[in-house]
Order: structure tokens, then sequence, then C-alpha cells
């Protein structure tokens, strides 16, 4: 095997690592921005981690962020919680740069 071969399955090898470590990092985030939301809508008990689950898997409907986004804000909006767009972001990347560094952590 050549050099460049063995660079080129090194560079194959980090970009699938980057890439399950990034999924990785959303779904904790997903989870931990339901539990968040959860707690201001007032939710407890077993129904803390259902809403939790339900926001992890509003994350498969769309590419991106903004079907979490969407379904956080506006359950929150329809349970009278008073959350600006720009509240909720920022939540969301405050969560995501701790579950990647949990991630990373190997947490």
């Amino acid at each position: 095997m050549t050099t460049f071969n063995e660079r080129e399955q090194g560079f194959e090898k980090k970009f699938a690592l980057d890439q399950e470590q990034d999924f990785k990092a959303h779904a904790r985030r997903n989870r931990a921005l339901g539990q968040w939301a959860a707690g201001l809508m007032g939710l407890e008990g077993a129904h803390v981690e259902e809403y939790a689950k339900a926001v992890v898997k509003s994350d498969f409907e769309l590419p991106g962020d903004e079907d979490v986004f969407r379904k956080v804000y506006e359950d929150l909006k329809g349970s009278g919680v008073s959350v600006s767009e720009g509240e909720v972001r920022m939540k969301m990347a405050e969560l995501l740069a701790q579950a990647r560094e949990s991630v990373r952590a190997g947490n």
C-alpha cells in the first residue's frame, strides 16, 4: 500500500469518527434541550423523558436544526412560556457545546 492510500484511509477514518461524534453530540444536545424545555413547561417525572425523546425524534424530520428549534419553540409558546427565539437558539448552542465536549471526553 502506498503512502497516499494510507493517508486517504486515515482521512476517511477521521471523517467517519467526526461524523459519529457530531451525531452523538446533536442527539445529546436535543435530549438536554427537551429536558430544559420540559422543566420550563412544568412537566414532571416520566413526562420529562417522554418529551426529551420527542425532541430527539424531531431532529430526523429535516436536515439541520430548524425542526428541533421549531418543535421546542412552538411547544414552549403553546404552553404559555414566555421565551424568545433568541433564548431558545442560545440554549441550543450552549447545550451543543456541552454535548460536544462530553462526547470528545468519552462520557
